[in-house]
């Protein structure tokens, strides 16, 4: 068999010896030809489990819409104005409307960008704030033991509205939801107590019940009423194909079960040897961002196997905080320092390092050598070559999985 996978913006190529067992792991088509505005405008008149948004808000309310900020694909351009028309048709104010950019731990925008986000209109009439990990309100402890600190202009709020883009998240399970809140509009010390838990069993891409992450976001609603959502699915050329409205567990979940359908791909048996590239450029312009395809990946290999990842990283690490623990840290220091010291870019060598405790990873990549091999990959510049390397080691009969499409491709393997 000949396979064929795209590294930077041209596809490279290897044979698979017949004598193995080869399954291409791809996402499901997405048939929906509606508008993304007709989409929009369906899931606000049908909500899920709640009234519609404008018979919840009432005149003289103060209203706070929660969005993304600059580093997610949620359009919140394209959302936000049919969300102002349902708080105008409750007679709401302009005035009395608050949109915040949840941050986290992310850096401020400028002005200019906050424009770019939310559009010219929108920034022209509706107050846009970025939210502050210095300036929260404590409404308890979930049984995590994080702490439910609230951006302050969120929780002096009469409604609290959230928007979201949800996609598989390595250890959240899924974006979306009351991701929004926690960690979107919450302190350094509760950001740093829920994320802690990504080492815990059952924080991976996928998994929601049983997430101790996700049971953070969820709880959250427990301390603060999150009054409505609204949360859309993008297909892989980001266009929007879904969205859910509604109440925040139920329409979330409805979104999480139609992101399944689209990305989450069964597989009866993992393999000796996955394949995955994360889908050329840019998914693949630095380590940073080809994780996602790797983490992926390690849904669908053996304990003992190897991942083979191809990924061109021209660009390198991206982050200097993930560049410095991937170069200065062994694999069990990253474990252990990220479980008793969140750190952004950390947390993405921790997932790494997970990785590797449980794999070999060989890369096909553009970058240097050296460095590749310093973090504890192995290093190809040939498919073919990797792809025999690992066929050496796994020996005859071996069952290889081949993802082509491995950031938007979640393998569901459970050993019943």
């Amino acid at each position: 068999m000949e396979i064929k996978l795209k590294k930077d913006k041209d596809y490279v190529y290897a044979k698979i010896d017949d004598t193995h067992t080869t399954e291409i792991l791809m996402p499901n088509t997405v048939d929906n030809n509606d508008s993304e505005e007709s989409i929009i405008i369906e899931a606000l008149k049908n909500p899920i489990n709640s009234e519609p948004l404008d018979k919840i808000a009432k005149k003289g309310e103060k209203i706070v819409i929660i969005t993304s900020d600059i580093t997610r694909p949620m359009k919140s351009k394209l959302v936000l104005p049919y969300i102002v028309q349902e708080l105008k048709k409750a007679n709401v104010d302009q005035s009395d409307i608050t949109i915040v950019l949840a941050l986290g731990s992310h850096r401020k925008h400028t002005e200019e960008e906050k424009m770019q986000l939310v559009g010219e209109e929108v920034y022209k009439t509706i107050k846009i704030v970025d939210s502050s990990m210095d300036d929260c309100k404590n409404f308890g402890t979930c049984k995590n033991g994080t702490p439910v600190d609230i951006f302050t202009p969120v929780a002096q709020a009469d409604r609290i509205i959230c928007l979201g883009n949800v996609e598989y998240h390595y250890f959240a399970g899924y974006s979306g939801g009351a991701k929004a809140i926690m960690p979107g509009v919450s302190s350094y010390a509760a950001i740093q107590a829920n994320h802690s838990n990504m080492v815990k069993d059952g924080s991976y891409a996928g998994n929601l019940d049983t997430n101790p992450v996700r049971q953070d976001i969820d709880e959250v609603g427990k301390h603060i009423k999150i009054d409505f959502i609204l949360n859309v699915l993008q297909s892989s050329d980001k266009k929007i194909v879904g969205a859910f409205a509604g109440h925040y567990i139920d329409a979330h979940r409805a979104a999480c079960s139609a992101l399944d359908l689209m990305y989450k791909v069964n597989i009866k048996e993992k393999a000796d040897v996955v394949i995955v590239s994360p889908g050329g450029y840019p998914k693949d312009i630095n380590i940073y961002q080809a994780q996602k395809a790797l983490d992926n990946a390690r849904h669908a290999v053996k304990d003992g196997g190897t991942i083979i990842l191809c990924a061109s990283c021209k660009e390198g690490f991206e982050n200097d905080i993930f560049e410095k623990w991937m170069m200065t840290k062994t694999k069990e220091q990253m474990v252990k320092e990220i479980r008793e010291n969140f750190v952004l870019g950390g947390h993405k060598a921790a997932a790494i390092a997970m990785t590797l405790m449980k794999s070999e990873i060989y890369m096909v990549t553009d970058y240097d050598k050296s460095t590749i091999e310093h973090i504890g990959f192995k290093y190809f510049d040939n498919l073919q070559d990797a792809v025999d390397r690992a066929m050496n080691k796994s020996g005859h009969s071996s069952r290889i999985i081949v993802m082509p499409a491995g950031g938007s491709t979640l393998p569901n393997y459970r050993d019943n």
